[in-house]
Order: structure tokens, then sequence, then C-alpha cells
């Protein structure tokens, strides 16, 4: 998982440094609209709503912005929302799966087939079936005992856990995605952010040009509105985490 955790690392310290990254409150603001519209505007009865808003909290949007999120997805206007999910290959053949949430779908598509083509990649490949969904919680070390709270996770359901740079990544399978969270709930342990995410069974190594212009179609793909979260199987080799730290 060693990889994963690297890119968790890195994705945190882009969103913190990174001015391009003011989106983010766009993307989160989406999350709690599409919460609310399958779910329902009540935290308490709506988890993936709840889940939303603490990662909206987290990443410092405001509280009138989040409650407009709540209500819109509440009332009719959410009915423009939908949800999609594309992929393709980037250069090098490395696998890319970009999630969307959007009021117009072919504006959508042909955003992301233009940024697949800018960089010679290969937008509408399906390469889904290398991914699993799985839950990942990013939870901050206080403290914890490493050793006890690693195997701790490992009992209430995550098949990985791992500390890098201060924070634990955990990954679970899908099917135990409330379980972790209701985990976490009875610990009073609240994570720095949780996500259901495609992970990659395996990672693909390519050359650096190549890399580079896979980082580079993530960040176009990144800052496009409509879309969500970008996931990939890129080896990050410590050469290439070098270039984009």
């Amino acid at each position: 998982m060693s990889g994963h955790s690297k890119w968790a690392t890195i994705k945190r310290k882009k969103a913190k440094t990174d001015s391009k990254r003011s989106s983010i409150f766009t993307k989160l603001a989406k999350e709690i609209t599409v919460a609310a519209k399958l779910g329902g505007g009540n935290l308490e009865s709506n988890a993936r709503l709840r889940l939303a808003v603490q990662n909206a909290r987290k990443n410092s949007v405001p509280k009138d912005a989040i409650e407009r999120a709540i209500n819109k997805g509440a009332g009719s206007d959410s009915a423009n929302l939908t949800e999609i999910v594309y992929d393709g290959y980037g250069p090098g053949g490395i696998a890319i799966v970009v999630e969307c949430t959007t009021d117009n779908l072919n504006r959508s598509a042909a955003n992301i087939r233009s940024y697949f083509n800018k960089v010679g990649g290969n937008f509408g490949s399906s390469v889904r079936f290398m991914f699993s969904q799985k839950g990942v919680f990013i939870i901050q070390d206080n403290n914890f005992d490493s050793e006890s709270f690693i195997f701790e996770l490992l009992d209430a359901g995550a098949e990985d856990a791992e500390l890098n740079d201060g924070f634990y990544t955990v990954i679970c399978p899908f099917e135990q995605y409330g379980q972790m969270i209701a985990f976490f709930e009875a610990h009073k342990i609240e994570p720095e952010s949780t996500t259901l995410e495609w992970i990659p069974a395996n990672h693909t190594g390519t050359d650096i040009e190549n890399a580079t212009k896979v980082m580079k179609l993530i960040d176009l793909l990144e800052d496009d509105d409509d879309v969500q979260h970008v996931y990939h199987n890129l080896e990050l080799t410590d050469e290439l985490l070098e270039k984009i730290s």
C-alpha cells in the first residue's frame, strides 16, 4: 500500500499549498448536494452526508456554503446533478479513472476527452476492471501506539493500514466501509478524510517523460469543476515523487 500512502500524503500537501485548489470548495459542495439528494438533508440519518460535511469542514468550507449545499440537495435543484465515471489510458499505458458530478454530461465528456487528447492519452477505453472500490481513511497520529492501533484497525475490518508522515492511511474493502465508519465513531476518532476510492490491483511503471505527462493530465482533470476525484495505477518512484512533491 506504500504507493497509495505516498500519493495520499502528496495530495494533502498540494491541497494546502496549491492556489489552484480553490475549486475544492466547489467539489466538496457538490458532494454534499448529491449526498443530500440521495439520502435527505438529515446528518444523523444520512451517513454519506455526514461524512461529506465532515470533509468540507476539515477543508475550511464556510458554514453558510455547507448549509446552501444541503438545502440545494434536499430541494428540486439537485435533480440537475448526475454522478458519472469515465476512464481511459494516459501516456505510457497508465490506467485512469475519473469520477464526475455534473449538470451537463456532454460538456463533461467533451472536456475530459480534450484533456486526454492533449497528452496523447486514449479516452473511453475501459480500465475499471483493473481497480476495486475501497474505503480510504486518513487518520492523524494522535500519539497512538502504532502497533496496537493497526491491529485494532485490522480487527475492525481494515485490510491494510500504514503510518506515513504523521498520518495513518487505512484501506478497507467496500463491504466493510460502514463497519469502519462505526469503529471510528465509537472510538471518537475523526478522520482527516473519509472516501470511497478506486484502488488499482497493481501499479504500472513508465519512463519519466510519460509519467510527467500523466501527472499533467491528472492536474488538468482535477482543475475541472465537474471532476470530483481522479485515480490511477502509475507506480510512484522516488525519482517521480521528487519531481511532483
